[in-house]
């Protein structure tokens, strides 16, 4: 078993595949891609990406982080020369810098316009929200250049829309719109094009309106039942999750019910 711990602790600003922002009033970090060939990600650009969402968790000025594209196309997807004849230990540390929205115990936020391919699509599904308009188009079509998705877009993919569907969209090598891809679930929100950037910073608010200690284990609790039984859910509820027995919550709760 390929076992990855790293955690970054500083990290410039200026990446390789783009900038982050940090707005410190709206508690809001961006990471914005912005690189040649239509935000095309390759090699250690991964690792500073995944760097990124390591820094900005740790980062007390930010509750919200959001993914989104200088231009008009999301991600283009991943450089293929990378992947090709990779070993297990590269495709592992590809991966697993991918999965880096998914870890981040604040909500990550994927502001998707135009292509949102490949790698790109994969970075995204490791995001809690995904907001889609009438010029985004998914698509994970590694295949056709005889190479297989990875495992960890498959997974997420077929969680979100069934085996059925998600052969549909690999296997067939299918692009799927923005509307469609909120009809099937894939797209958390769908907005007109010229309204992104709007949605995007209501979204923020609300999110950051929200108490940071249950919203960060609620993230964490969501992951984790991704694959448990619904008994065994049930019995660790009954035995008292700490996100129940959290007096700040209980306060919270109390004043809610009351209308306060």
């Amino acid at each position: 078993m390929i076992k990855l711990v790293h955690h970054v602790k500083r990290i410039s600003p200026e990446l390789d595949v783009g900038r982050i922002d940090i707005n410190q009033s709206e508690l809001r970090a961006d990471i914005i891609l912005d690189h040649p060939l239509f935000n095309l990600v390759s090699g250690m650009q991964w690792e500073q990406l995944r760097a990124a969402f390591e820094v900005l968790d740790d980062d007390p000025r930010v509750r919200v982080i959001v993914v989104r594209a200088q231009g008009e196309h999301f991600s283009s997807a991943s450089d293929i020369d990378d992947a090709t004849g990779a070993s297990p230990e590269h495709i592992a540390r590809f991966i697993w810098n991918i999965e880096a929205p998914a870890r981040c115990s604040k909500p990550v936020i994927a502001a998707n316009r135009g292509y949102c391919f490949g790698a790109g699509f994969g970075l995204s599904l490791a995001c809690d929200f995904r907001i889609a308009t009438e010029t985004t188009i998914y698509a994970l079509s590694s295949q056709n250049a005889d190479q297989v998705p990875g495992a960890d877009a498959l997974a997420r993919l077929q969680k979100l829309v069934g085996a059925g569907r998600a052969k549909e969209i690999v296997m067939r090598s299918r692009q799927i719109r923005g509307a469609q891809a909120y009809e099937w679930g894939i797209a958390t929100e769908f907005v007109v094009d010229s309204d992104l950037e709007m949605l995007t910073d209501s979204l923020v608010r609300e999110l950051v309106a929200v108490p940071q200690d249950a919203q960060r284990k609620a993230k964490r609790l969501l992951n984790a039942i991704e694959d448990i039984p619904l008994p065994a859910l049930t019995e660790a509820v009954e035995r008292g999750h700490p996100l129940y027995l959290n007096e700040a919550a209980n306060t919270r709760r109390a004043a809610f019910m009351d209308g306060k």
